[in-house]
């Protein structure tokens, strides 16, 4: 029973689309029908404008926490485990609004910073910098998603492989969420951080 609490619940707090959420409340629209169509903290950021957009990235946050935090209570840590890959699923892919969700960035922060708070700070810090040189989100996104496998590496004496496959996860999951983002950015015709905000 616990281990479907671990996985059930974790997924319906990952459904609770933020940006979805505050675009009805702020401006009455769907906002997979505005900008990139992307249930997310960047696409809010651009339709909703700069407050939303920042609402949006702090509640996807904290759904990754609080779904770690329950997985733990409920089964240990092979319980956070199986709720921080559930609650992005469930942030990508919301059954209430037809599997059409976010690309899982901000939650899976939200899931580094319990699993591994110094992985998840040194992530952000990688995503920051590349989005300070370049202006493209995707593609600090994308960079912390790739190098987080390796800081579990880097700032464990012992790695746990059970982490370690989690994260390796739920990074491949983020990068294939922005396939469309690569293109853009192979093709250079990704927004930049500043266009159309």
């Amino acid at each position: 029973m616990k281990i479907f609490l671990s996985i059930l619940l974790p997924y319906l707090i990952g459904c609770f689309s933020s940006a979805y959420f505050l675009g009805k409340v702020s401006k009455n629209i769907d906002i997979r029908n505005y900008g990139s169509g992307n249930a997310g903290a960047t696409n809010a950021l651009r339709v909703l404008g700069k407050k939303m957009g920042v609402l949006t990235f702090v509640l996807d946050i904290l759904k990754g926490i609080v779904a770690v935090l329950l997985g733990k209570a409920l089964l240990g840590f092979n319980g956070s485990l199986l709720a921080s890959f559930f609650v992005v699923l469930g942030h990508n892919f919301p059954i209430f609004l037809k599997f059409k969700g976010g690309k899982g960035v901000a939650t899976s922060f939200g899931v580094l910073l319990i699993l591994s708070w110094k992985v998840g700070l040194l992530c952000l810090l990688g995503a920051a910098i590349v989005i300070l040189f370049t202006r493209y989100v995707s593609l600090g996104s994308i960079t912390a998603a790739v190098l987080a496998p390796l800081f579990i590496v880097l700032t464990s004496d012992t790695v746990d492989k059970t982490l370690y496959f989690t994260v390796w996860i739920l990074a491949t999951l983020l990068v294939l969420r922005h396939k469309a983002n690569i293109i853009r950015l192979c093709n250079r015709e990704e927004n930049k951080l500043g266009n159309n905000i």
